[in-house]
């Protein structure tokens, strides 16, 4: 059973988005996002860590798994003035919408939330085409602090996830083998390509 069937997620997809959107979207989601490849150090903040993401990001678009598509990093928003940077921002091509991405090094605060349904009326006003769906936004934090989580999506009006993410080192290491990491995954991707050559 891998980790998008195992986990009970927290979202509030069904009551968001249509029956078959929400389904996609749910299937989409994973808990924990396992990024393997980013080498953790004591004293890292948030910035750190999208730097890796997005040093890494063929191993980060695997991770995060079908038809994600990288729009940019700290995309800048302006609304009445006034500035604002979404961590980062895809397009996933099999749901037909923009997913906002907002990373945190602590456990879940309803504050997240908030932030998120901000950035996601904000993309759905000035970047969604009528093509495409309504955009999702994924909270990825260090804890996803479940109960607090589904209080605060209870009655937000904009599709969100929250999911949690883990370094290697922090996963068991009779865990660790039982998944194959990211470079095992490109190699696995890029063999038919090299039996056509």
């Amino acid at each position: 059973m891998d980790r998008q069937t195992a986990a009970i997620k927290i979202h509030n997809f069904e009551n968001m988005l249509p029956a078959v959107q929400s389904d996609l979207a749910v299937q989409t989601m994973k808990d924990p996002y396992l990024f393997d490849f980013v080498e953790y150090r004591e004293g890292m903040i948030e910035r750190d860590v999208e730097d890796e993401l997005v040093a890494n990001i063929t191993k980060f678009l695997l991770e995060m798994g079908s038809g994600f598509a990288f729009m940019g990093r700290q995309k800048l928003l302006k609304v009445d003035e006034q500035e604002f940077f979404p961590d980062l921002l895809f397009y996933n091509t099999i749901l037909h919408c923009y997913v906002v991405i907002d990373l945190k090094m602590k456990k879940f605060i309803p504050e997240y939330a908030g932030k998120m349904n901000f950035y996601l009326s904000v993309v759905d006003d000035q970047l969604k085409s009528e093509a495409d769906n309504p955009s999702i936004g994924l909270i990825l934090c260090r804890d996803e602090n479940r109960v607090i989580a589904e209080y605060a999506l209870k009655d937000i009006s904009k599709p969100i996830g929250v999911s949690e993410y883990k370094f290697m080192q922090e996963i068991p290491e009779w865990c660790r083998n039982a998944f194959p990491g990211s470079e095992e995954w490109e190699k696995h991707l890029r063999l038919p390509m090299d039996d056509t050559e």
